[in-house]
């Protein structure tokens, strides 16, 4: 296979990183897989190959687990050794990676939009910026991570306390459509809590990862504290799900996916967290303001390309003001540029993959034989590169895959409703195997108060969708996920609680 001509218009720093040796951090050196072989990394807008990397497996994996559990046993990350690193320091590390990636933010910009394919406009405005906070947010975390003192009622005189300590070797796996920003909400609170961490990078999207890899040696993380793998599911995700010196897995990505992780993780019986799929419903009431309404719930769905596990998804509007949102979510999703992502007009990107590519059309051609209706878009956008354009379904039914199944696409499927009785429409907002985010639309604040309380998902936004903050916990219910990201919940999946009573 040829590699890529690179663009042009890429800065000389990211074209050389891109066409440069590949290798994976391991134990503080920067290593190719034990194998010699390579995996390779596609440009999503032409389809071409324009980078290797190293493509890990068992043995890699083994030789990175056994590097951060020295480093958590016996390096100067581990809580019991002479020479410790503190709280303190962790976080200070933290900050220097923060800083690190904030000065590179234009080169991490234009790796995103190559890699992933999103507009690089994008990137540089969200991706970037969102990992450097959440960087400094955890940073700040690390000396504040406490026990208690507790009364207890046993006859006699005790002093009572619990600890939270670090839980150990952590492996992370992360998915491709935000490939930095999940390494950050990744490494971020990992790290924070004092744990060392094994990062399986995504196939798909590796180059942002490998890079922010180089940045971690230089902030002067141990060795072995990080380590960062780039290799397929089955080679090299399972055996880090499944080896017994990991205490910990988690893992972003399909909810296929995520219960083999379960499964692999019984052996050792490590814990384990998910931040798994979604169908996300965006609830618009006729009292909406539908302006707002009409472009929130289009961003909802068509950010990133529809490659968001929370996209709104699912679009419930009261019959009332049905048409003239439908008809306005339409009109957006027709005009918005669909291009490479470093072109500056570009406002949706490709998709991530041929395999994305073939995902999303199959479903849009199902909805389409199954009786929805397509307003905008209905078919692929280029005959290179993996487009697809912006699609608003109509006459879609409860029953239908579009609208059970997630799609991960720029795929929305609306349906009118006539209810006035809260329950009933949280009653349909929550048909759905997943629970991960909802978004009501209304002036009526009670309305949107007494609805949020009624939806089983772990966020709802009113009169918004897809707002981000490094404080604000994130994850799901039911099959879109165990625990949550960011904010201060984050650390309770990093650290264990110990109980400590004394008799005085």
């Amino acid at each position: 296979m040829a590699t890529l001509a690179l663009d042009p218009r890429l800065d000389k720093n990211t074209s050389q990183f891109i066409s440069g040796d590949h290798r994976m951090l391991i134990d503080g050196k920067f290593v190719h897989a034990a194998s010699g072989k390579t995996l390779p990394v596609y440009n999503p807008a032409t389809g071409e190959v324009m980078a290797q990397v190293p493509e890990a497996e068992a043995s890699d994996v083994d030789r990175a687990v056994r590097a951060a559990r020295r480093a958590f046993d016996e390096g100067p990350w581990g809580q019991f050794s002479a020479n410790r690193i503190s709280a303190s320091q962790r976080g200070r590390l933290l900050n220097r990676l923060a800083d690190l990636l904030e000065q590179h933010l234009e080169e991490f910009a234009e790796l995103e939009s190559m890699d992933n394919g999103k507009p690089l406009a994008v990137a540089r405005a969200a991706d970037v910026p969102l990992a450097v906070d959440l960087f400094r947010y955890m940073a700040g975390w690390a000396t504040k991570i406490t026990g208690n003192t507790f009364p207890i009622s046993a006859g006699g005189e005790y002093l009572t306390y619990t600890l939270r300590e670090p839980i150990g070797v952590v492996g992370q796996i992360i998915p491709w459509n935000f490939p930095l920003l999940m390494a950050a909400w990744k490494l971020g609170p990992a790290l924070a809590a004092g744990n060392t961490v094994v990062l399986k990078l995504a196939e798909q999207t590796p180059l942002s990862g490998l890079r922010l890899a180089e940045l971690i040696m230089e902030a002067g993380f141990p060795e072995g504290v990080v380590n960062v793998l780039t290799g397929y599911g089955e080679g090299a995700g399972a055996p880090l799900a499944a080896h017994d010196l990991v205490d910990k897995i988690a893992f972003t990505g399909s909810t296929e996916v995520g219960k083999l992780i379960v499964k692999a993780a019984t052996g050792n019986l490590k814990k384990v967290t998910l931040e798994l799929g979604g169908k996300s419903p965006a609830i618009v009431f006729p009292d909406a303001d539908l302006d707002r309404a009409i472009a929130g719930t289009a961003s909802a769905i068509f950010f990133n390309h529809g490659q968001c596990c929370c996209a709104g998804s699912r679009l419930y509007v009261h019959e009332r003001v049905y048409d003239q949102v439908v008809e306005g979510v339409s009109k957006i999703a027709g005009k918005i540029k669909v291009g490479p992502g470093l072109d500056p007009q570009t406002e949706m990107g490709p998709l991530v993959s041929e395999e994305q590519y073939q995902r999303v059309t199959g479903y849009i051609d199902s909805g389409l034989k199954e009786g929805a209706k397509a307003t905008a878009g209905g078919n692929g956008g280029a005959e290179r590169g993996y487009f697809v354009k912006p699609t608003v379904l109509t006459h879609t039914k409860p029953e239908m895959k579009v609208v059970r199944e997630e799609i991960f696409g720029p795929v929305v499927c609306a349906q009118p409703f006539s209810d006035a009785d809260i329950d009933l429409i949280a009653r349909e907002a929550n048909d759905s195997i997943y629970g991960l985010a909802a978004s009501v639309w209304t002036s009526n604040i009670s309305t949107a108060n007494k609805l949020a309380k009624r939806i089983r998902s772990g966020t709802v936004w009113i009169n918004c969708h897809n707002v981000f903050d490094a404080a604000l916990p994130f994850g799901g219910y039911k099959q879109s996920g165990w625990g949550r990201e960011m904010g201060s919940e984050v650390l309770n999946n990093y650290t264990e609680v110990k109980a400590v009573t004394t008799a005085l």
